[in-house]
């Protein structure tokens, strides 16, 4: 990933993102959530389409990202019977881990952002939209600067770790500003203590489906990118 475009993408992620979600709590009385949702799509987008410089991305570059997304949208789906055990994280990881930190983080937002047709939208949508989001971005980073690699191990240890902190940490911090008008540290623990069964069963969910699915999914993921040519590692150096 060239510097200018991983400034861009961590200006947008980091900053302008949270920034739209708190305008929408504080501006928007957190009920535009529609709007919210579509700005972070929009705001996703632009780091995403960097990548491809001085070239158009081509249909079929897209519809991998696509195919992950419906796939992660649909293992949402199947698991709804199960409260927080589910592969969306693990499919994120995956995406950012073969596709380059923005293809992970435009999974994660558009499996947010999808599947809540199914599960409900509501002002907890951005929320998740940018948790999933950037855990898979993360991957993307540490992956290309040689801190993640592919083995079952490592992906399974950074997908349990960024599952109850970064997901936990940061929708806990959502759930006290979309549920109290009082913000405060004491709440706020609270919230994460209350939290913590769910946070756990999130966590070894991430963990379990990435123990089985990771390897295949990524082999079949270099399969593709060979075989079409599709969004190589080179383009994220």
């Amino acid at each position: 990933m060239s510097r200018y475009r991983l400034i861009i993408a961590t200006a947008l992620i980091v900053i302008v993102i949270p920034i739209t979600i708190l305008y929408g709590i504080y501006f928007l009385n957190d009920r535009k959530y529609y709007f919210i949702s579509m700005l972070i799509i929009t705001f996703t987008l632009v780091p995403f389409l960097l990548v491809f410089e001085k070239r158009a991305p081509q249909a079929r570059e897209l519809i991998v990202i696509a195919v992950l997304s419906a796939i992660a949208v649909a293992g949402r789906a199947a698991f709804f019977m199960l409260p927080q055990f589910k592969p969306v994280v693990a499919i994120v990881i995956i995406a950012g881990v073969s596709l380059g930190a923005e293809a992970g983080f435009l999974v994660g937002v558009l499996t947010g952002f999808v599947s809540n047709f199914f599960f409900g939208q509501g002002p907890w949508t951005p929320w998740q939209m940018f948790c999933f989001g950037i855990i898979g971005f993360i991957a993307g980073l540490l992956f290309k600067k040689g801190k993640l690699n592919r083995t079952k191990l490592s992906l399974c240890v950074y997908g349990g770790l960024a599952t109850f902190f970064i997901y936990g940490g940061i929708i806990n911090i959502g759930s006290l500003m979309m549920f109290t008008a009082e913000f405060s540290f004491e709440a706020l623990v609270a919230t994460y203590i209350s939290a913590i069964g769910f946070d756990l069963i999130h966590a070894v969910a991430t963990v379990f489906f990435l123990y089985i699915l990771s390897q295949t999914m990524l082999e079949k993921l270099d399969r593709i990118k060979v075989k079409y040519g599709l969004i190589e590692r080179e383009k994220y150096s």
